[in-house]
């Protein structure tokens, strides 16, 4: 009881040393929350932005020297001078996230982690700077500090801090943007995470565990498929066939050596071993202009990996690794009255790996979110997700071998489940606390061996700097 008093203690003080910190979220709209993510969008906190050129055509040339600018970031509009280059066609753009957690009972040992990540960068309007109609250039430094509770305390495979991993900085994203036909087709190349664009759905961030934020880990698990904020050369493209139907495609380098620190900030280091080939066709129903469809988001994707690799369980290599997902988010209830936003949502991911290359077969998820919860707390959340993670029974079958188990494979968990639930409060515009509550069910499963469910306790920290 006195380690476990002791553990809530020490998040406590975790708590109280992040609030005042600045911080990193999602990019807001004027008077929206930081972090309701509820459409399509990819963007997570680990994930860059969709950024879009504006139009200077029709800006008011009558507004007052340093008018008064909305409160969305911490730092505000620095007395005019972030509306000013906004309106030259720089737009700064700074954040922060904490996820501090205590791992309260089973795993592998108990206590408290922190994490954190800032994220700075800049989008240049080439139309307003060059008069290049539709273009954009966007560059992203991402930083990671912290110990991680999955890696350091419970010893599980779905990370239950989203930011965790990767602790330092690196280039994250440096790319041209091109729009065409008035943002129909969208093409976006140079150095970026294949996750800024496909794969993703952002409601799961309303969640902290990376494996609701934003994407299933089977896909950047058994492939060359990299997510946020791991970069790599690519191009994306982006079509929409009308306002409710996307297909998505690409090309993107799979270089498992820009992983390696030591490379950070050398985007030409290592070389190619393939490529990954990605094909994601998405229906949005609600988006049509003056649709009264309740909104959601539906993904179909297929992609394949050119790169060799090693055969699971057996010796061996294989010749290009796959994958396919399907994923959705559909509101089925809407409030009446207040914003029009406040409503009930649902979420699912599937998706399937094969055995011969993947380490994790089979995916499932399943949630959902309630935007708006008590009266005056429009922007507020609540969100129950769980995820079911199965482990390649080749794997299991081998590991079963080596320890000389009498049952065999089956002695060994058959996958690892985590539950969470988490409660996001809005406190401003540029500012969300998010308590939560993670279970995690057979943590040992991804390292072959059984571990006592574990109980983790937390807080995330978002801000806009």
């Amino acid at each position: 009881m006195g380690r476990r008093i002791h553990s809530l203690a020490a998040l406590a003080a975790g708590c109280a040393f992040t609030f005042p910190m600045t911080a990193l979220a999602e990019d807001a709209e004027a008077g929206t929350a930081t972090n309701v993510v509820v459409t399509g969008a990819t963007a997570t906190a680990g994930t860059a932005q969709d950024h879009r050129p504006t139009s200077t055509q029709g800006a008011s040339t009558a507004r007052p020297l340093h008018a008064p600018h909305p409160r969305e970031t911490l730092t505000g509009d620095w007395g005019g001078v972030r509306t000013d280059l906004k309106d030259a066609g720089v737009t700064v753009r700074a954040d922060y996230v904490s996820e501090t957690f205590s791992n309260v009972d089973g795993g592998q040992r108990r206590g408290t982690a922190y994490v954190q990540q800032i994220r700075a960068g800049v989008d240049l309007d080439m139309d307003k700077i060059a008069g290049i109609d539709g273009g954009a250039i966007h560059l992203t430094i991402n930083d990671r500090r912290g110990i991680g509770i999955s890696s350091d305390f419970v010893g599980n495979r779905l990370p239950i801090q989203e930011a965790a991993g990767g602790y330092y900085a690196r280039l994250s994203e440096l790319t041209w943007e091109q729009n065409f036909d008035g943002g129909r087709l969208n093409l976006r190349a140079g150095f970026f995470a294949m996750g800024n664009d496909l794969g993703g759905l952002s409601i799961g961030c309303n969640l902290v565990n990376a494996a609701f934020c934003a994407h299933p880990l089977s896909e950047s698990g058994s492939t060359g498929w990299y997510n946020y904020p791991n970069a790599r050369w690519g191009l994306a493209v982006r079509y929409k066939l009308r306002p409710d139907l996307i297909v998505r495609t690409g090309v993107y380098q799979t270089n498992p050596d820009l992983g390696l620190e030591k490379n950070a900030f050398k985007p030409f280091a290592g070389k190619t071993t393939g490529v990954v080939l990605p094909l994601e066709l998405e229906y949005d129903p609600g988006a049509t202009p003056g649709s009264h469809v309740m909104p959601g988001h539906y993904k179909v994707g297929f992609y394949y990996d050119t790169a060799n690799a090693d055969r699971q369980g057996t010796p061996g290599r294989v010749t290009g690794r796959f994958g396919g997902y399907v994923l959705g988010d559909q509101m089925i209830l809407r409030d009446k009255g207040g914003n029009g936003k406040r409503g009930l949502s649902i979420f699912g991911h599937f998706t399937a790996n094969p055995e011969q290359s993947a380490q994790i077969t089979r995916w499932y998820a399943a949630g959902f979110l309630k935007l708006g919860t008590f009266k005056g707390r429009d922007a507020d959340t609540l969100a129950l997700g769980v995820i079911h993670a199965q482990v390649n029974e080749r794997l299991r079958a081998l590991h079963a071998e080596f320890l000389g188990l009498a049952d065999g494979y089956t002695a060994l968990p058959e996958g690892e489940t985590a539950i969470e639930m988490s409660y996001g409060l809005q406190l401003t515009p540029w500012l969300n606390i998010r308590p939560d509550v993670q279970y995690i069910v057979d943590p040992g499963a991804f390292s072959y061996r059984t571990t006592h469910d574990a109980l983790a306790l937390g807080v995330q920290v978002k801000m806009q700097i």
